[in-house]
C-alpha cells in the first residue's frame, strides 16, 4: 500500500492503520488531501486497488476555543476515523481498537477526561461511539482506569529505569535490542562500571532538581543473568528510599538463592519471573533453554523470601492452539502470583521470528486473549495497565493484571506517561515530563552496550544537560 499526503504528520498513523487491515500490497495507492477554511476542514481520499479507483470526502468543523496541540490532536483523531471508515467498509473488517493505532489506549482515555471531553464513567461509551473501539476493549479500558490507582501527577516525583540489554540466549519473537551472554562476557563487568558512574550523574541531578525517586526498575535483556556479586555491586549503589523496586528475572533459570539473597538485601521489593508458556515442546521452539520445574523452584524460592511476583505469558506462540494456551493460563492461576501479565504476541522486524512467520497462526489469538481475561477476572484478577505493539497478531494487546491491591506503580506511570522517568543504560530512553505544560521531552541513550561504553563520556554530558 503506497499511501500519499499532503500532511506529514498523518503519514506514519496512516501506514499503521491499513497495515492493520493487512494493506501491504505495493500495488495499491492511498492518497488525501486537506483543505481548510475557515475552521472547516475537508478531507479528500482517494483509494485505488486492482486499478479500481474510488473517491471519498469527508468535512468536519474544528473547535475555535481548543489549544493549538488540541487542535492538532483533534485533527489527526478525524482524519484518522474518516480513514477507518474507508477501510473497513471497502474491506468488510472492524479491528478491536477501532481507528486507535498509539500504544496506549488508556493514556488516550484518560487524555478525553482530563480535557473534558469524557468522563470516567462514558469512557467505554465513547471509545465504541465515536472511535469505532469494540465493546469489549472499550470495557476494558474503562476498567483500567478505574483500578488504576495512586497516580501523582508531580514533577518532582521521579521514577528510574536501568537497563541490563543481556540474555542468555535470544528468544525467536524478540526483537529488543538484547546480546546473547556468551557474545558480551568480556564486557560485562566494564558495563556495570559505567551503569554506576551514570547512577553517580544521576545522584547529582537529583539532588540540584530536589527530585524524589518513587520507583525503581531494573529491567532487560534479563537483569539476572548477572552473578549474584555483578548483581550486590550495581545495587549497592542504589540506595534510594523507594516505594516500589522491581528487578525482571524473567528467565528463570538465571534464578538462584543466592542472586535472591543480593537482591532481598538491597531493598527489591517485586520481580518478574516469565514462564512464557508451560508447554515445553513451544519453549524449545522458541529457543528458551528453561524447564516447567525451574519456573515452580525460582518462584517458591521468591515466595520464601516475601517477594511480590509477576508472571507473563504469551497468546499466539509459534504452534500453539487454544487448548495448550489455556492449560497455561490455568497452571499460573493454580500458582496465582500477585500479577499476570497476557502479551499477545508481536512480530517485529528485529525478530529472528520474522523469517519463520509460517510457523505462526492468529487464527485462534483473540479466543486465547479473551479466555484469560474471563478466567483471571474468576479467580480475583483485575486489569490496571495495557499497552500495545506494533505487529500485535490481530491488532491486540498487552495487559497486566493484579490481585489483592498489587499493583505495579512504575507500570503505571510509565505506560501513562504521568513521571519523569531517569533511563539508565545502553537502549535506555529517559522521559521528562511537564505536567503543568502537558509535554515530555525524550532523550535516548545509544542502543549497543559497546557504543555506550565508547560513547559513555558524550552520553553523560547530554544527560547533564538534558535535565539543567
Amino acid at each position: 500500500m503506497k499511501i500519499s499526503t499532503n500532511v506529514e504528520e498523518y503519514a506514519i498513523e496512516f501506514q499503521d492503520l491499513c497495515k492493520l487491515f493487512g494493506l501491504n500490497d505495493n500495488e495499491d495507492m492511498l492518497t488525501h488531501e486537506e483543505e481548510i477554511e475557515d475552521f472547516i476542514v475537508k478531507d479528500f481520499f482517494t483509494l485505488i486497488r486492482d486499478d479500481n479507483k474510488k473517491e471519498f470526502n469527508f468535512e468536519y468543523k474544528l473547535d475555535k476555543s481548543l489549544t493549538p496541540l488540541r487542535l492538532k490532536s483533534y485533527k489527526k483523531r478525524m482524519v484518522k476515523n474518516n480513514l477507518y471508515r474507508i477501510l473497513s467498509k471497502e474491506y468488510n473488517m472492524s479491528l478491536p481498537w477501532g481507528s486507535l493505532t498509539g500504544v496506549r489506549p488508556s493514556k488516550f482515555a484518560r487524555d478525553l477526561i482530563e480535557y473534558g471531553e469524557a468522563k470516567a464513567h462514558t469512557v467505554p461509551e465513547i471509545l465504541s461511539r465515536d472511535y469505532f473501539v469494540s465493546n469489549q476493549k472499550a470495557r476494558l479500558t474503562g476498567q483500567i482506569i478505574k483500578n488504576q490507582k495512586g497516580i501523582i501527577r508531580n514533577d518532582n516525583l521521579i521514577d528510574i529505569y536501568i537497563n541490563i540489554p543481556i540474555c542468555p540466549t535470544r528468544c525467536l519473537y524478540c526483537s529488543f535490542i538484547s546480546s546473547e551472554l556468551a557474545r558480551v562476557k568480556n564486557r560485562v563487568e566494564e558495563y556495570i562500571d559505567c551503569l554506576i558512574k551514570e547512577i553517580g550523574c544521576v545522584k547529582e541531578i537529583i539532588k540540584k532538581k530536589a527530585y524524589m525517586v518513587r520507583n525503581i526498575y531494573i529491567g532487560g535483556g534479563t537483569p539476572s543473568v548477572l552473578s549474584a556479586k555483578e548483581l550486590d555491586k550495581l545495587l549497592s549503589n542504589l540506595n534510594f528510599p523507594v516505594n516500589e523496586f522491581t528487578v525482571e528475572c524473567g528467565r528463570p533459570d538465571t534464578i538462584t538463592p543466592e542472586k535472591l539473597d543480593v537482591l532481598k538485601k538491597r531493598g527489591v521489593t517485586r520481580l518478574s519471573i516469565n514462564p512464557q508458556t508451560f508447554c515445553e515442546a513451544t519453549l524449545k521452539r522458541i529457543g528458551r533453554k528453561q524447564k516447567n520445574s525451574q519456573v515452580l523452584e525460582a518462584y517458591t524460592w521468591a515466595l520464601e523470601r516475601d517477594f511480590v511476583v509477576n508472571m507473563d505469558i504469551i497468546a499466539g506462540l509459534p504452534g500453539e492452539k487454544v487448548g495448550i494456551f489455556k492449560r497455561t493460563v490455568n497452571t499460573c492461576l493454580e500458582l496465582a502470583p500477585h500479577n499476570i501479565t497476557i502479551h499477545t504476541l508481536s512480530i517485529k522486524n528485529g525478530a529472528l521470528l520474522r523469517d519463520n512467520t509460517y510457523l505462526v497462526s492468529d487464527k485462534d489469538v483473540d479466543k486465547m486473549v479473551e479466555f484469560a481475561e474471563v478466567e483471571l477476572a474468576k479467580n480475583g484478577y483485575k486489569p490496571y495497565y495495557l499497552y500495545r505493539q506494533k505487529n500485535q497478531l490481530k491488532g491486540l494487546e498487552n495487559v497486566g493484571y493484579y490481585r489483592d491491591e498489587h499493583l505495579c506503580m512504575f507500570n503505571i506511570e510509565s505506560m501513562e506517561e504521568t513521571n519523569t522517568i531517569i533511563g539508565i543504560g545502553a537502549g535506555a530512553i529517559s522521559k521528562r515530563v511537564f505536567n503543568l505544560e502537558n509535554r515530555i521531552e525524550r532523550l535516548a541513550n545509544v542502543k549497543f552496550i559497546e557504543d555506550y561504553i565508547s560513547r559513555f563520556d558524550e552520553m553523560l554530558e547530554k544527560k547533564k544537560e538534558f535535565y539543567k
